[in-house]
């Protein structure tokens, strides 16, 4: 019997799949509610048993337990250990149950960015003419297209996924950045970069971050890695040469020769952490010998995520920005650098996140801040020992009206030039159902100063 934790989607789908081939498959769910009994009657219906309850026992009979972002400390998984039953992933299930000649997968990790620069990838090798698909932490489950007639797979790999992936050998892979988040989840911040690379322990091609410390010394082991950086690349890099994405790493020479991938007006929307996804993508693609060319194509076909450094509109001189996305302080940190001028809207649920050194390194640029969510304090705090000058303004409430009432504030403190940017720096659930939502409500409200009887109607500019 195969036991599989979770009923979400990763979860579900790994159920489908081993319902599919024979296998008698257990799903257990800890949690009980509409959504859950809706996913359980269609896995019912599929061949799967599923049974509601926190679990302490790992059931008799199971030979293989599939964890969905489970933590290890999770007392069933501590008896599955002591037991000698083996726990793996979603992915490791995918990776184990390919069929012959299947897509190789490139795969990409890292704190931030990931989502992007895996969308960034796919369309490069599109735009080279290959059956490609986004899988993984993106959304789809990768267990619903290892068996599908793709080319080559895109697969962006959470340090969750990763924890639980020992036989998964992509083609090339790469570790965008590293950051303290999750530590709650790995127990410590080394245990944390441990897990996001372990993507190079198998890899064809190591792919690194030169800018970025620790994807660097994760990449140290690691003879003939490709780094990518924002300034001029050394030989077997990819980087940036004045307004230039260059290769000097897949080109016949790279001690005397580079090749151009791409300009920097090609990358949208624009900001430095996001030339540096562009980077990491392309030196994926470039590993599977995607021509110059369709990296461009790529880059300029490609449509951004919503709430992603998105401009939502001008109002009064007044840049206003959505990146509800950046949910952590180095999240936040690549979106406040990439604005000189800026009336920062933050706050939220730090998950115990250090912002004292984002605080220090954003405070000259910083004209006013707006603080709203659980964790407020702990922002408005680091501002007063960082940026004492800074005018801060805090919005009490955890309705989702409360945004109205912190973009008039943020519009109060901005003056023509600036920009209003939403970088939370922590994540939404507090007062909303997910980044997306808070985003939309920033972007309603923006649109209402613009124009208050359009009522927030207006598409974004």
């Amino acid at each position: 019997m195969i036991c599989v934790l979770g009923a979400g989607v990763s979860g579900a789908a790994a159920a489908r799949l081993l319902a599919r081939r024979g296998e008698r498959v257990v799903v257990l769910e800890g949690r009980d509610g509409p959504r859950q009994r809706a996913a359980a009657a269609e896995l019912a219906a599929a061949g799967a048993e599923v049974r509601f309850g926190e679990p302490a026992e790992v059931p008799e009979g199971t030979s293989l337990i599939v964890a969905t972002g489970w933590p290890p400390h999770h007392p069933l998984l501590v008896r599955a250990a002591e037991a000698g039953v083996e726990v793996i992933g979603e992915v490791e299930l995918a990776w184990r149950l390919r069929p012959a000649g299947a897509a190789p997968w490139l795969a990409l990790t890292g704190t931030n960015g990931k989502t992007t620069a895996v969308r960034m990838l796919t369309s490069m090798l599109t735009a080279a003419g290959h059956k490609a698909l986004a899988v993984g932490n993106v959304g789809v489950p990768v267990v619903e297209a290892v068996a599908e007639p793709y080319d080559v797979l895109a697969v962006e790999l959470s340090s969750f996924q990763l924890h639980r992936s020992p036989g998964v050998a992509p083609l090339a892979a790469a570790v965008l950045n590293v950051a303290p988040d999750h530590l709650d989840w790995h127990g410590s911040m080394e245990e944390y970069a441990r897990a996001k690379g372990e993507i190079f322990a198998r890899a064809g091609t190591v792919v690194y971050n030169a800018d970025d410390e620790w994807s660097a010394r994760l990449a140290e082991p690691y003879p003939g890695a490709v780094g990518f950086t924002l300034t001029t690349p050394r030989a077997g890099q990819i980087g940036v040469v004045e307004d230039l994405l260059v290769d000097r790493a897949f080109v016949d020479d790279p001690v005397h020769a580079a090749e151009e991938l791409a300009t920097l007006a090609d990358v949208r929307p624009f900001a430095p952490h996001n030339v540096s996804n562009a980077l990491a993508a392309a030196v994926l693609a470039r590993a599977y010998g995607v021509p110059a060319a369709a990296v461009r194509q790529g880059l300029t076909d490609f449509v951004p995520d919503p709430h992603r450094i998105a401009h939502v509109a001008q109002v009064d001189g007044v840049d206003y920005v959505d990146d509800s996305k950046a949910t952590n302080p180095h999240a936040a940190a690549a979106s406040l650098a990439a604005y000189p001028s800026i009336v920062w809207v933050a706050g939220g649920q730090l998950k115990g996140a250090d912002v004292e050194d984002l605080v220090r390194r954003a405070a000259p640029r910083l004209r006013g801040a707006v603080l709203l969510g659980a964790d407020r304090e702990r922002i408005r705090q680091a501002l007063a020992r960082h940026a004492e000058n800074v005018p801060v303004v805090e919005v009490g409430g955890q309705d989702t009206g409360v945004m109205d009432r912190v973009v008039v504030e943020a519009a109060r403190l901005a003056t023509p030039g600036d920009t209003v940017l939403l970088a939370p720096a922590g994540a939404s659930l507090d007062m909303f159902t997910g980044y997306p939502a808070r985003g939309e409500a920033f972007a309603r409200a923006v649109h209402r100063l613009a124009d208050p009887e359009a009522g927030g109607g207006r598409g974004g500019e």
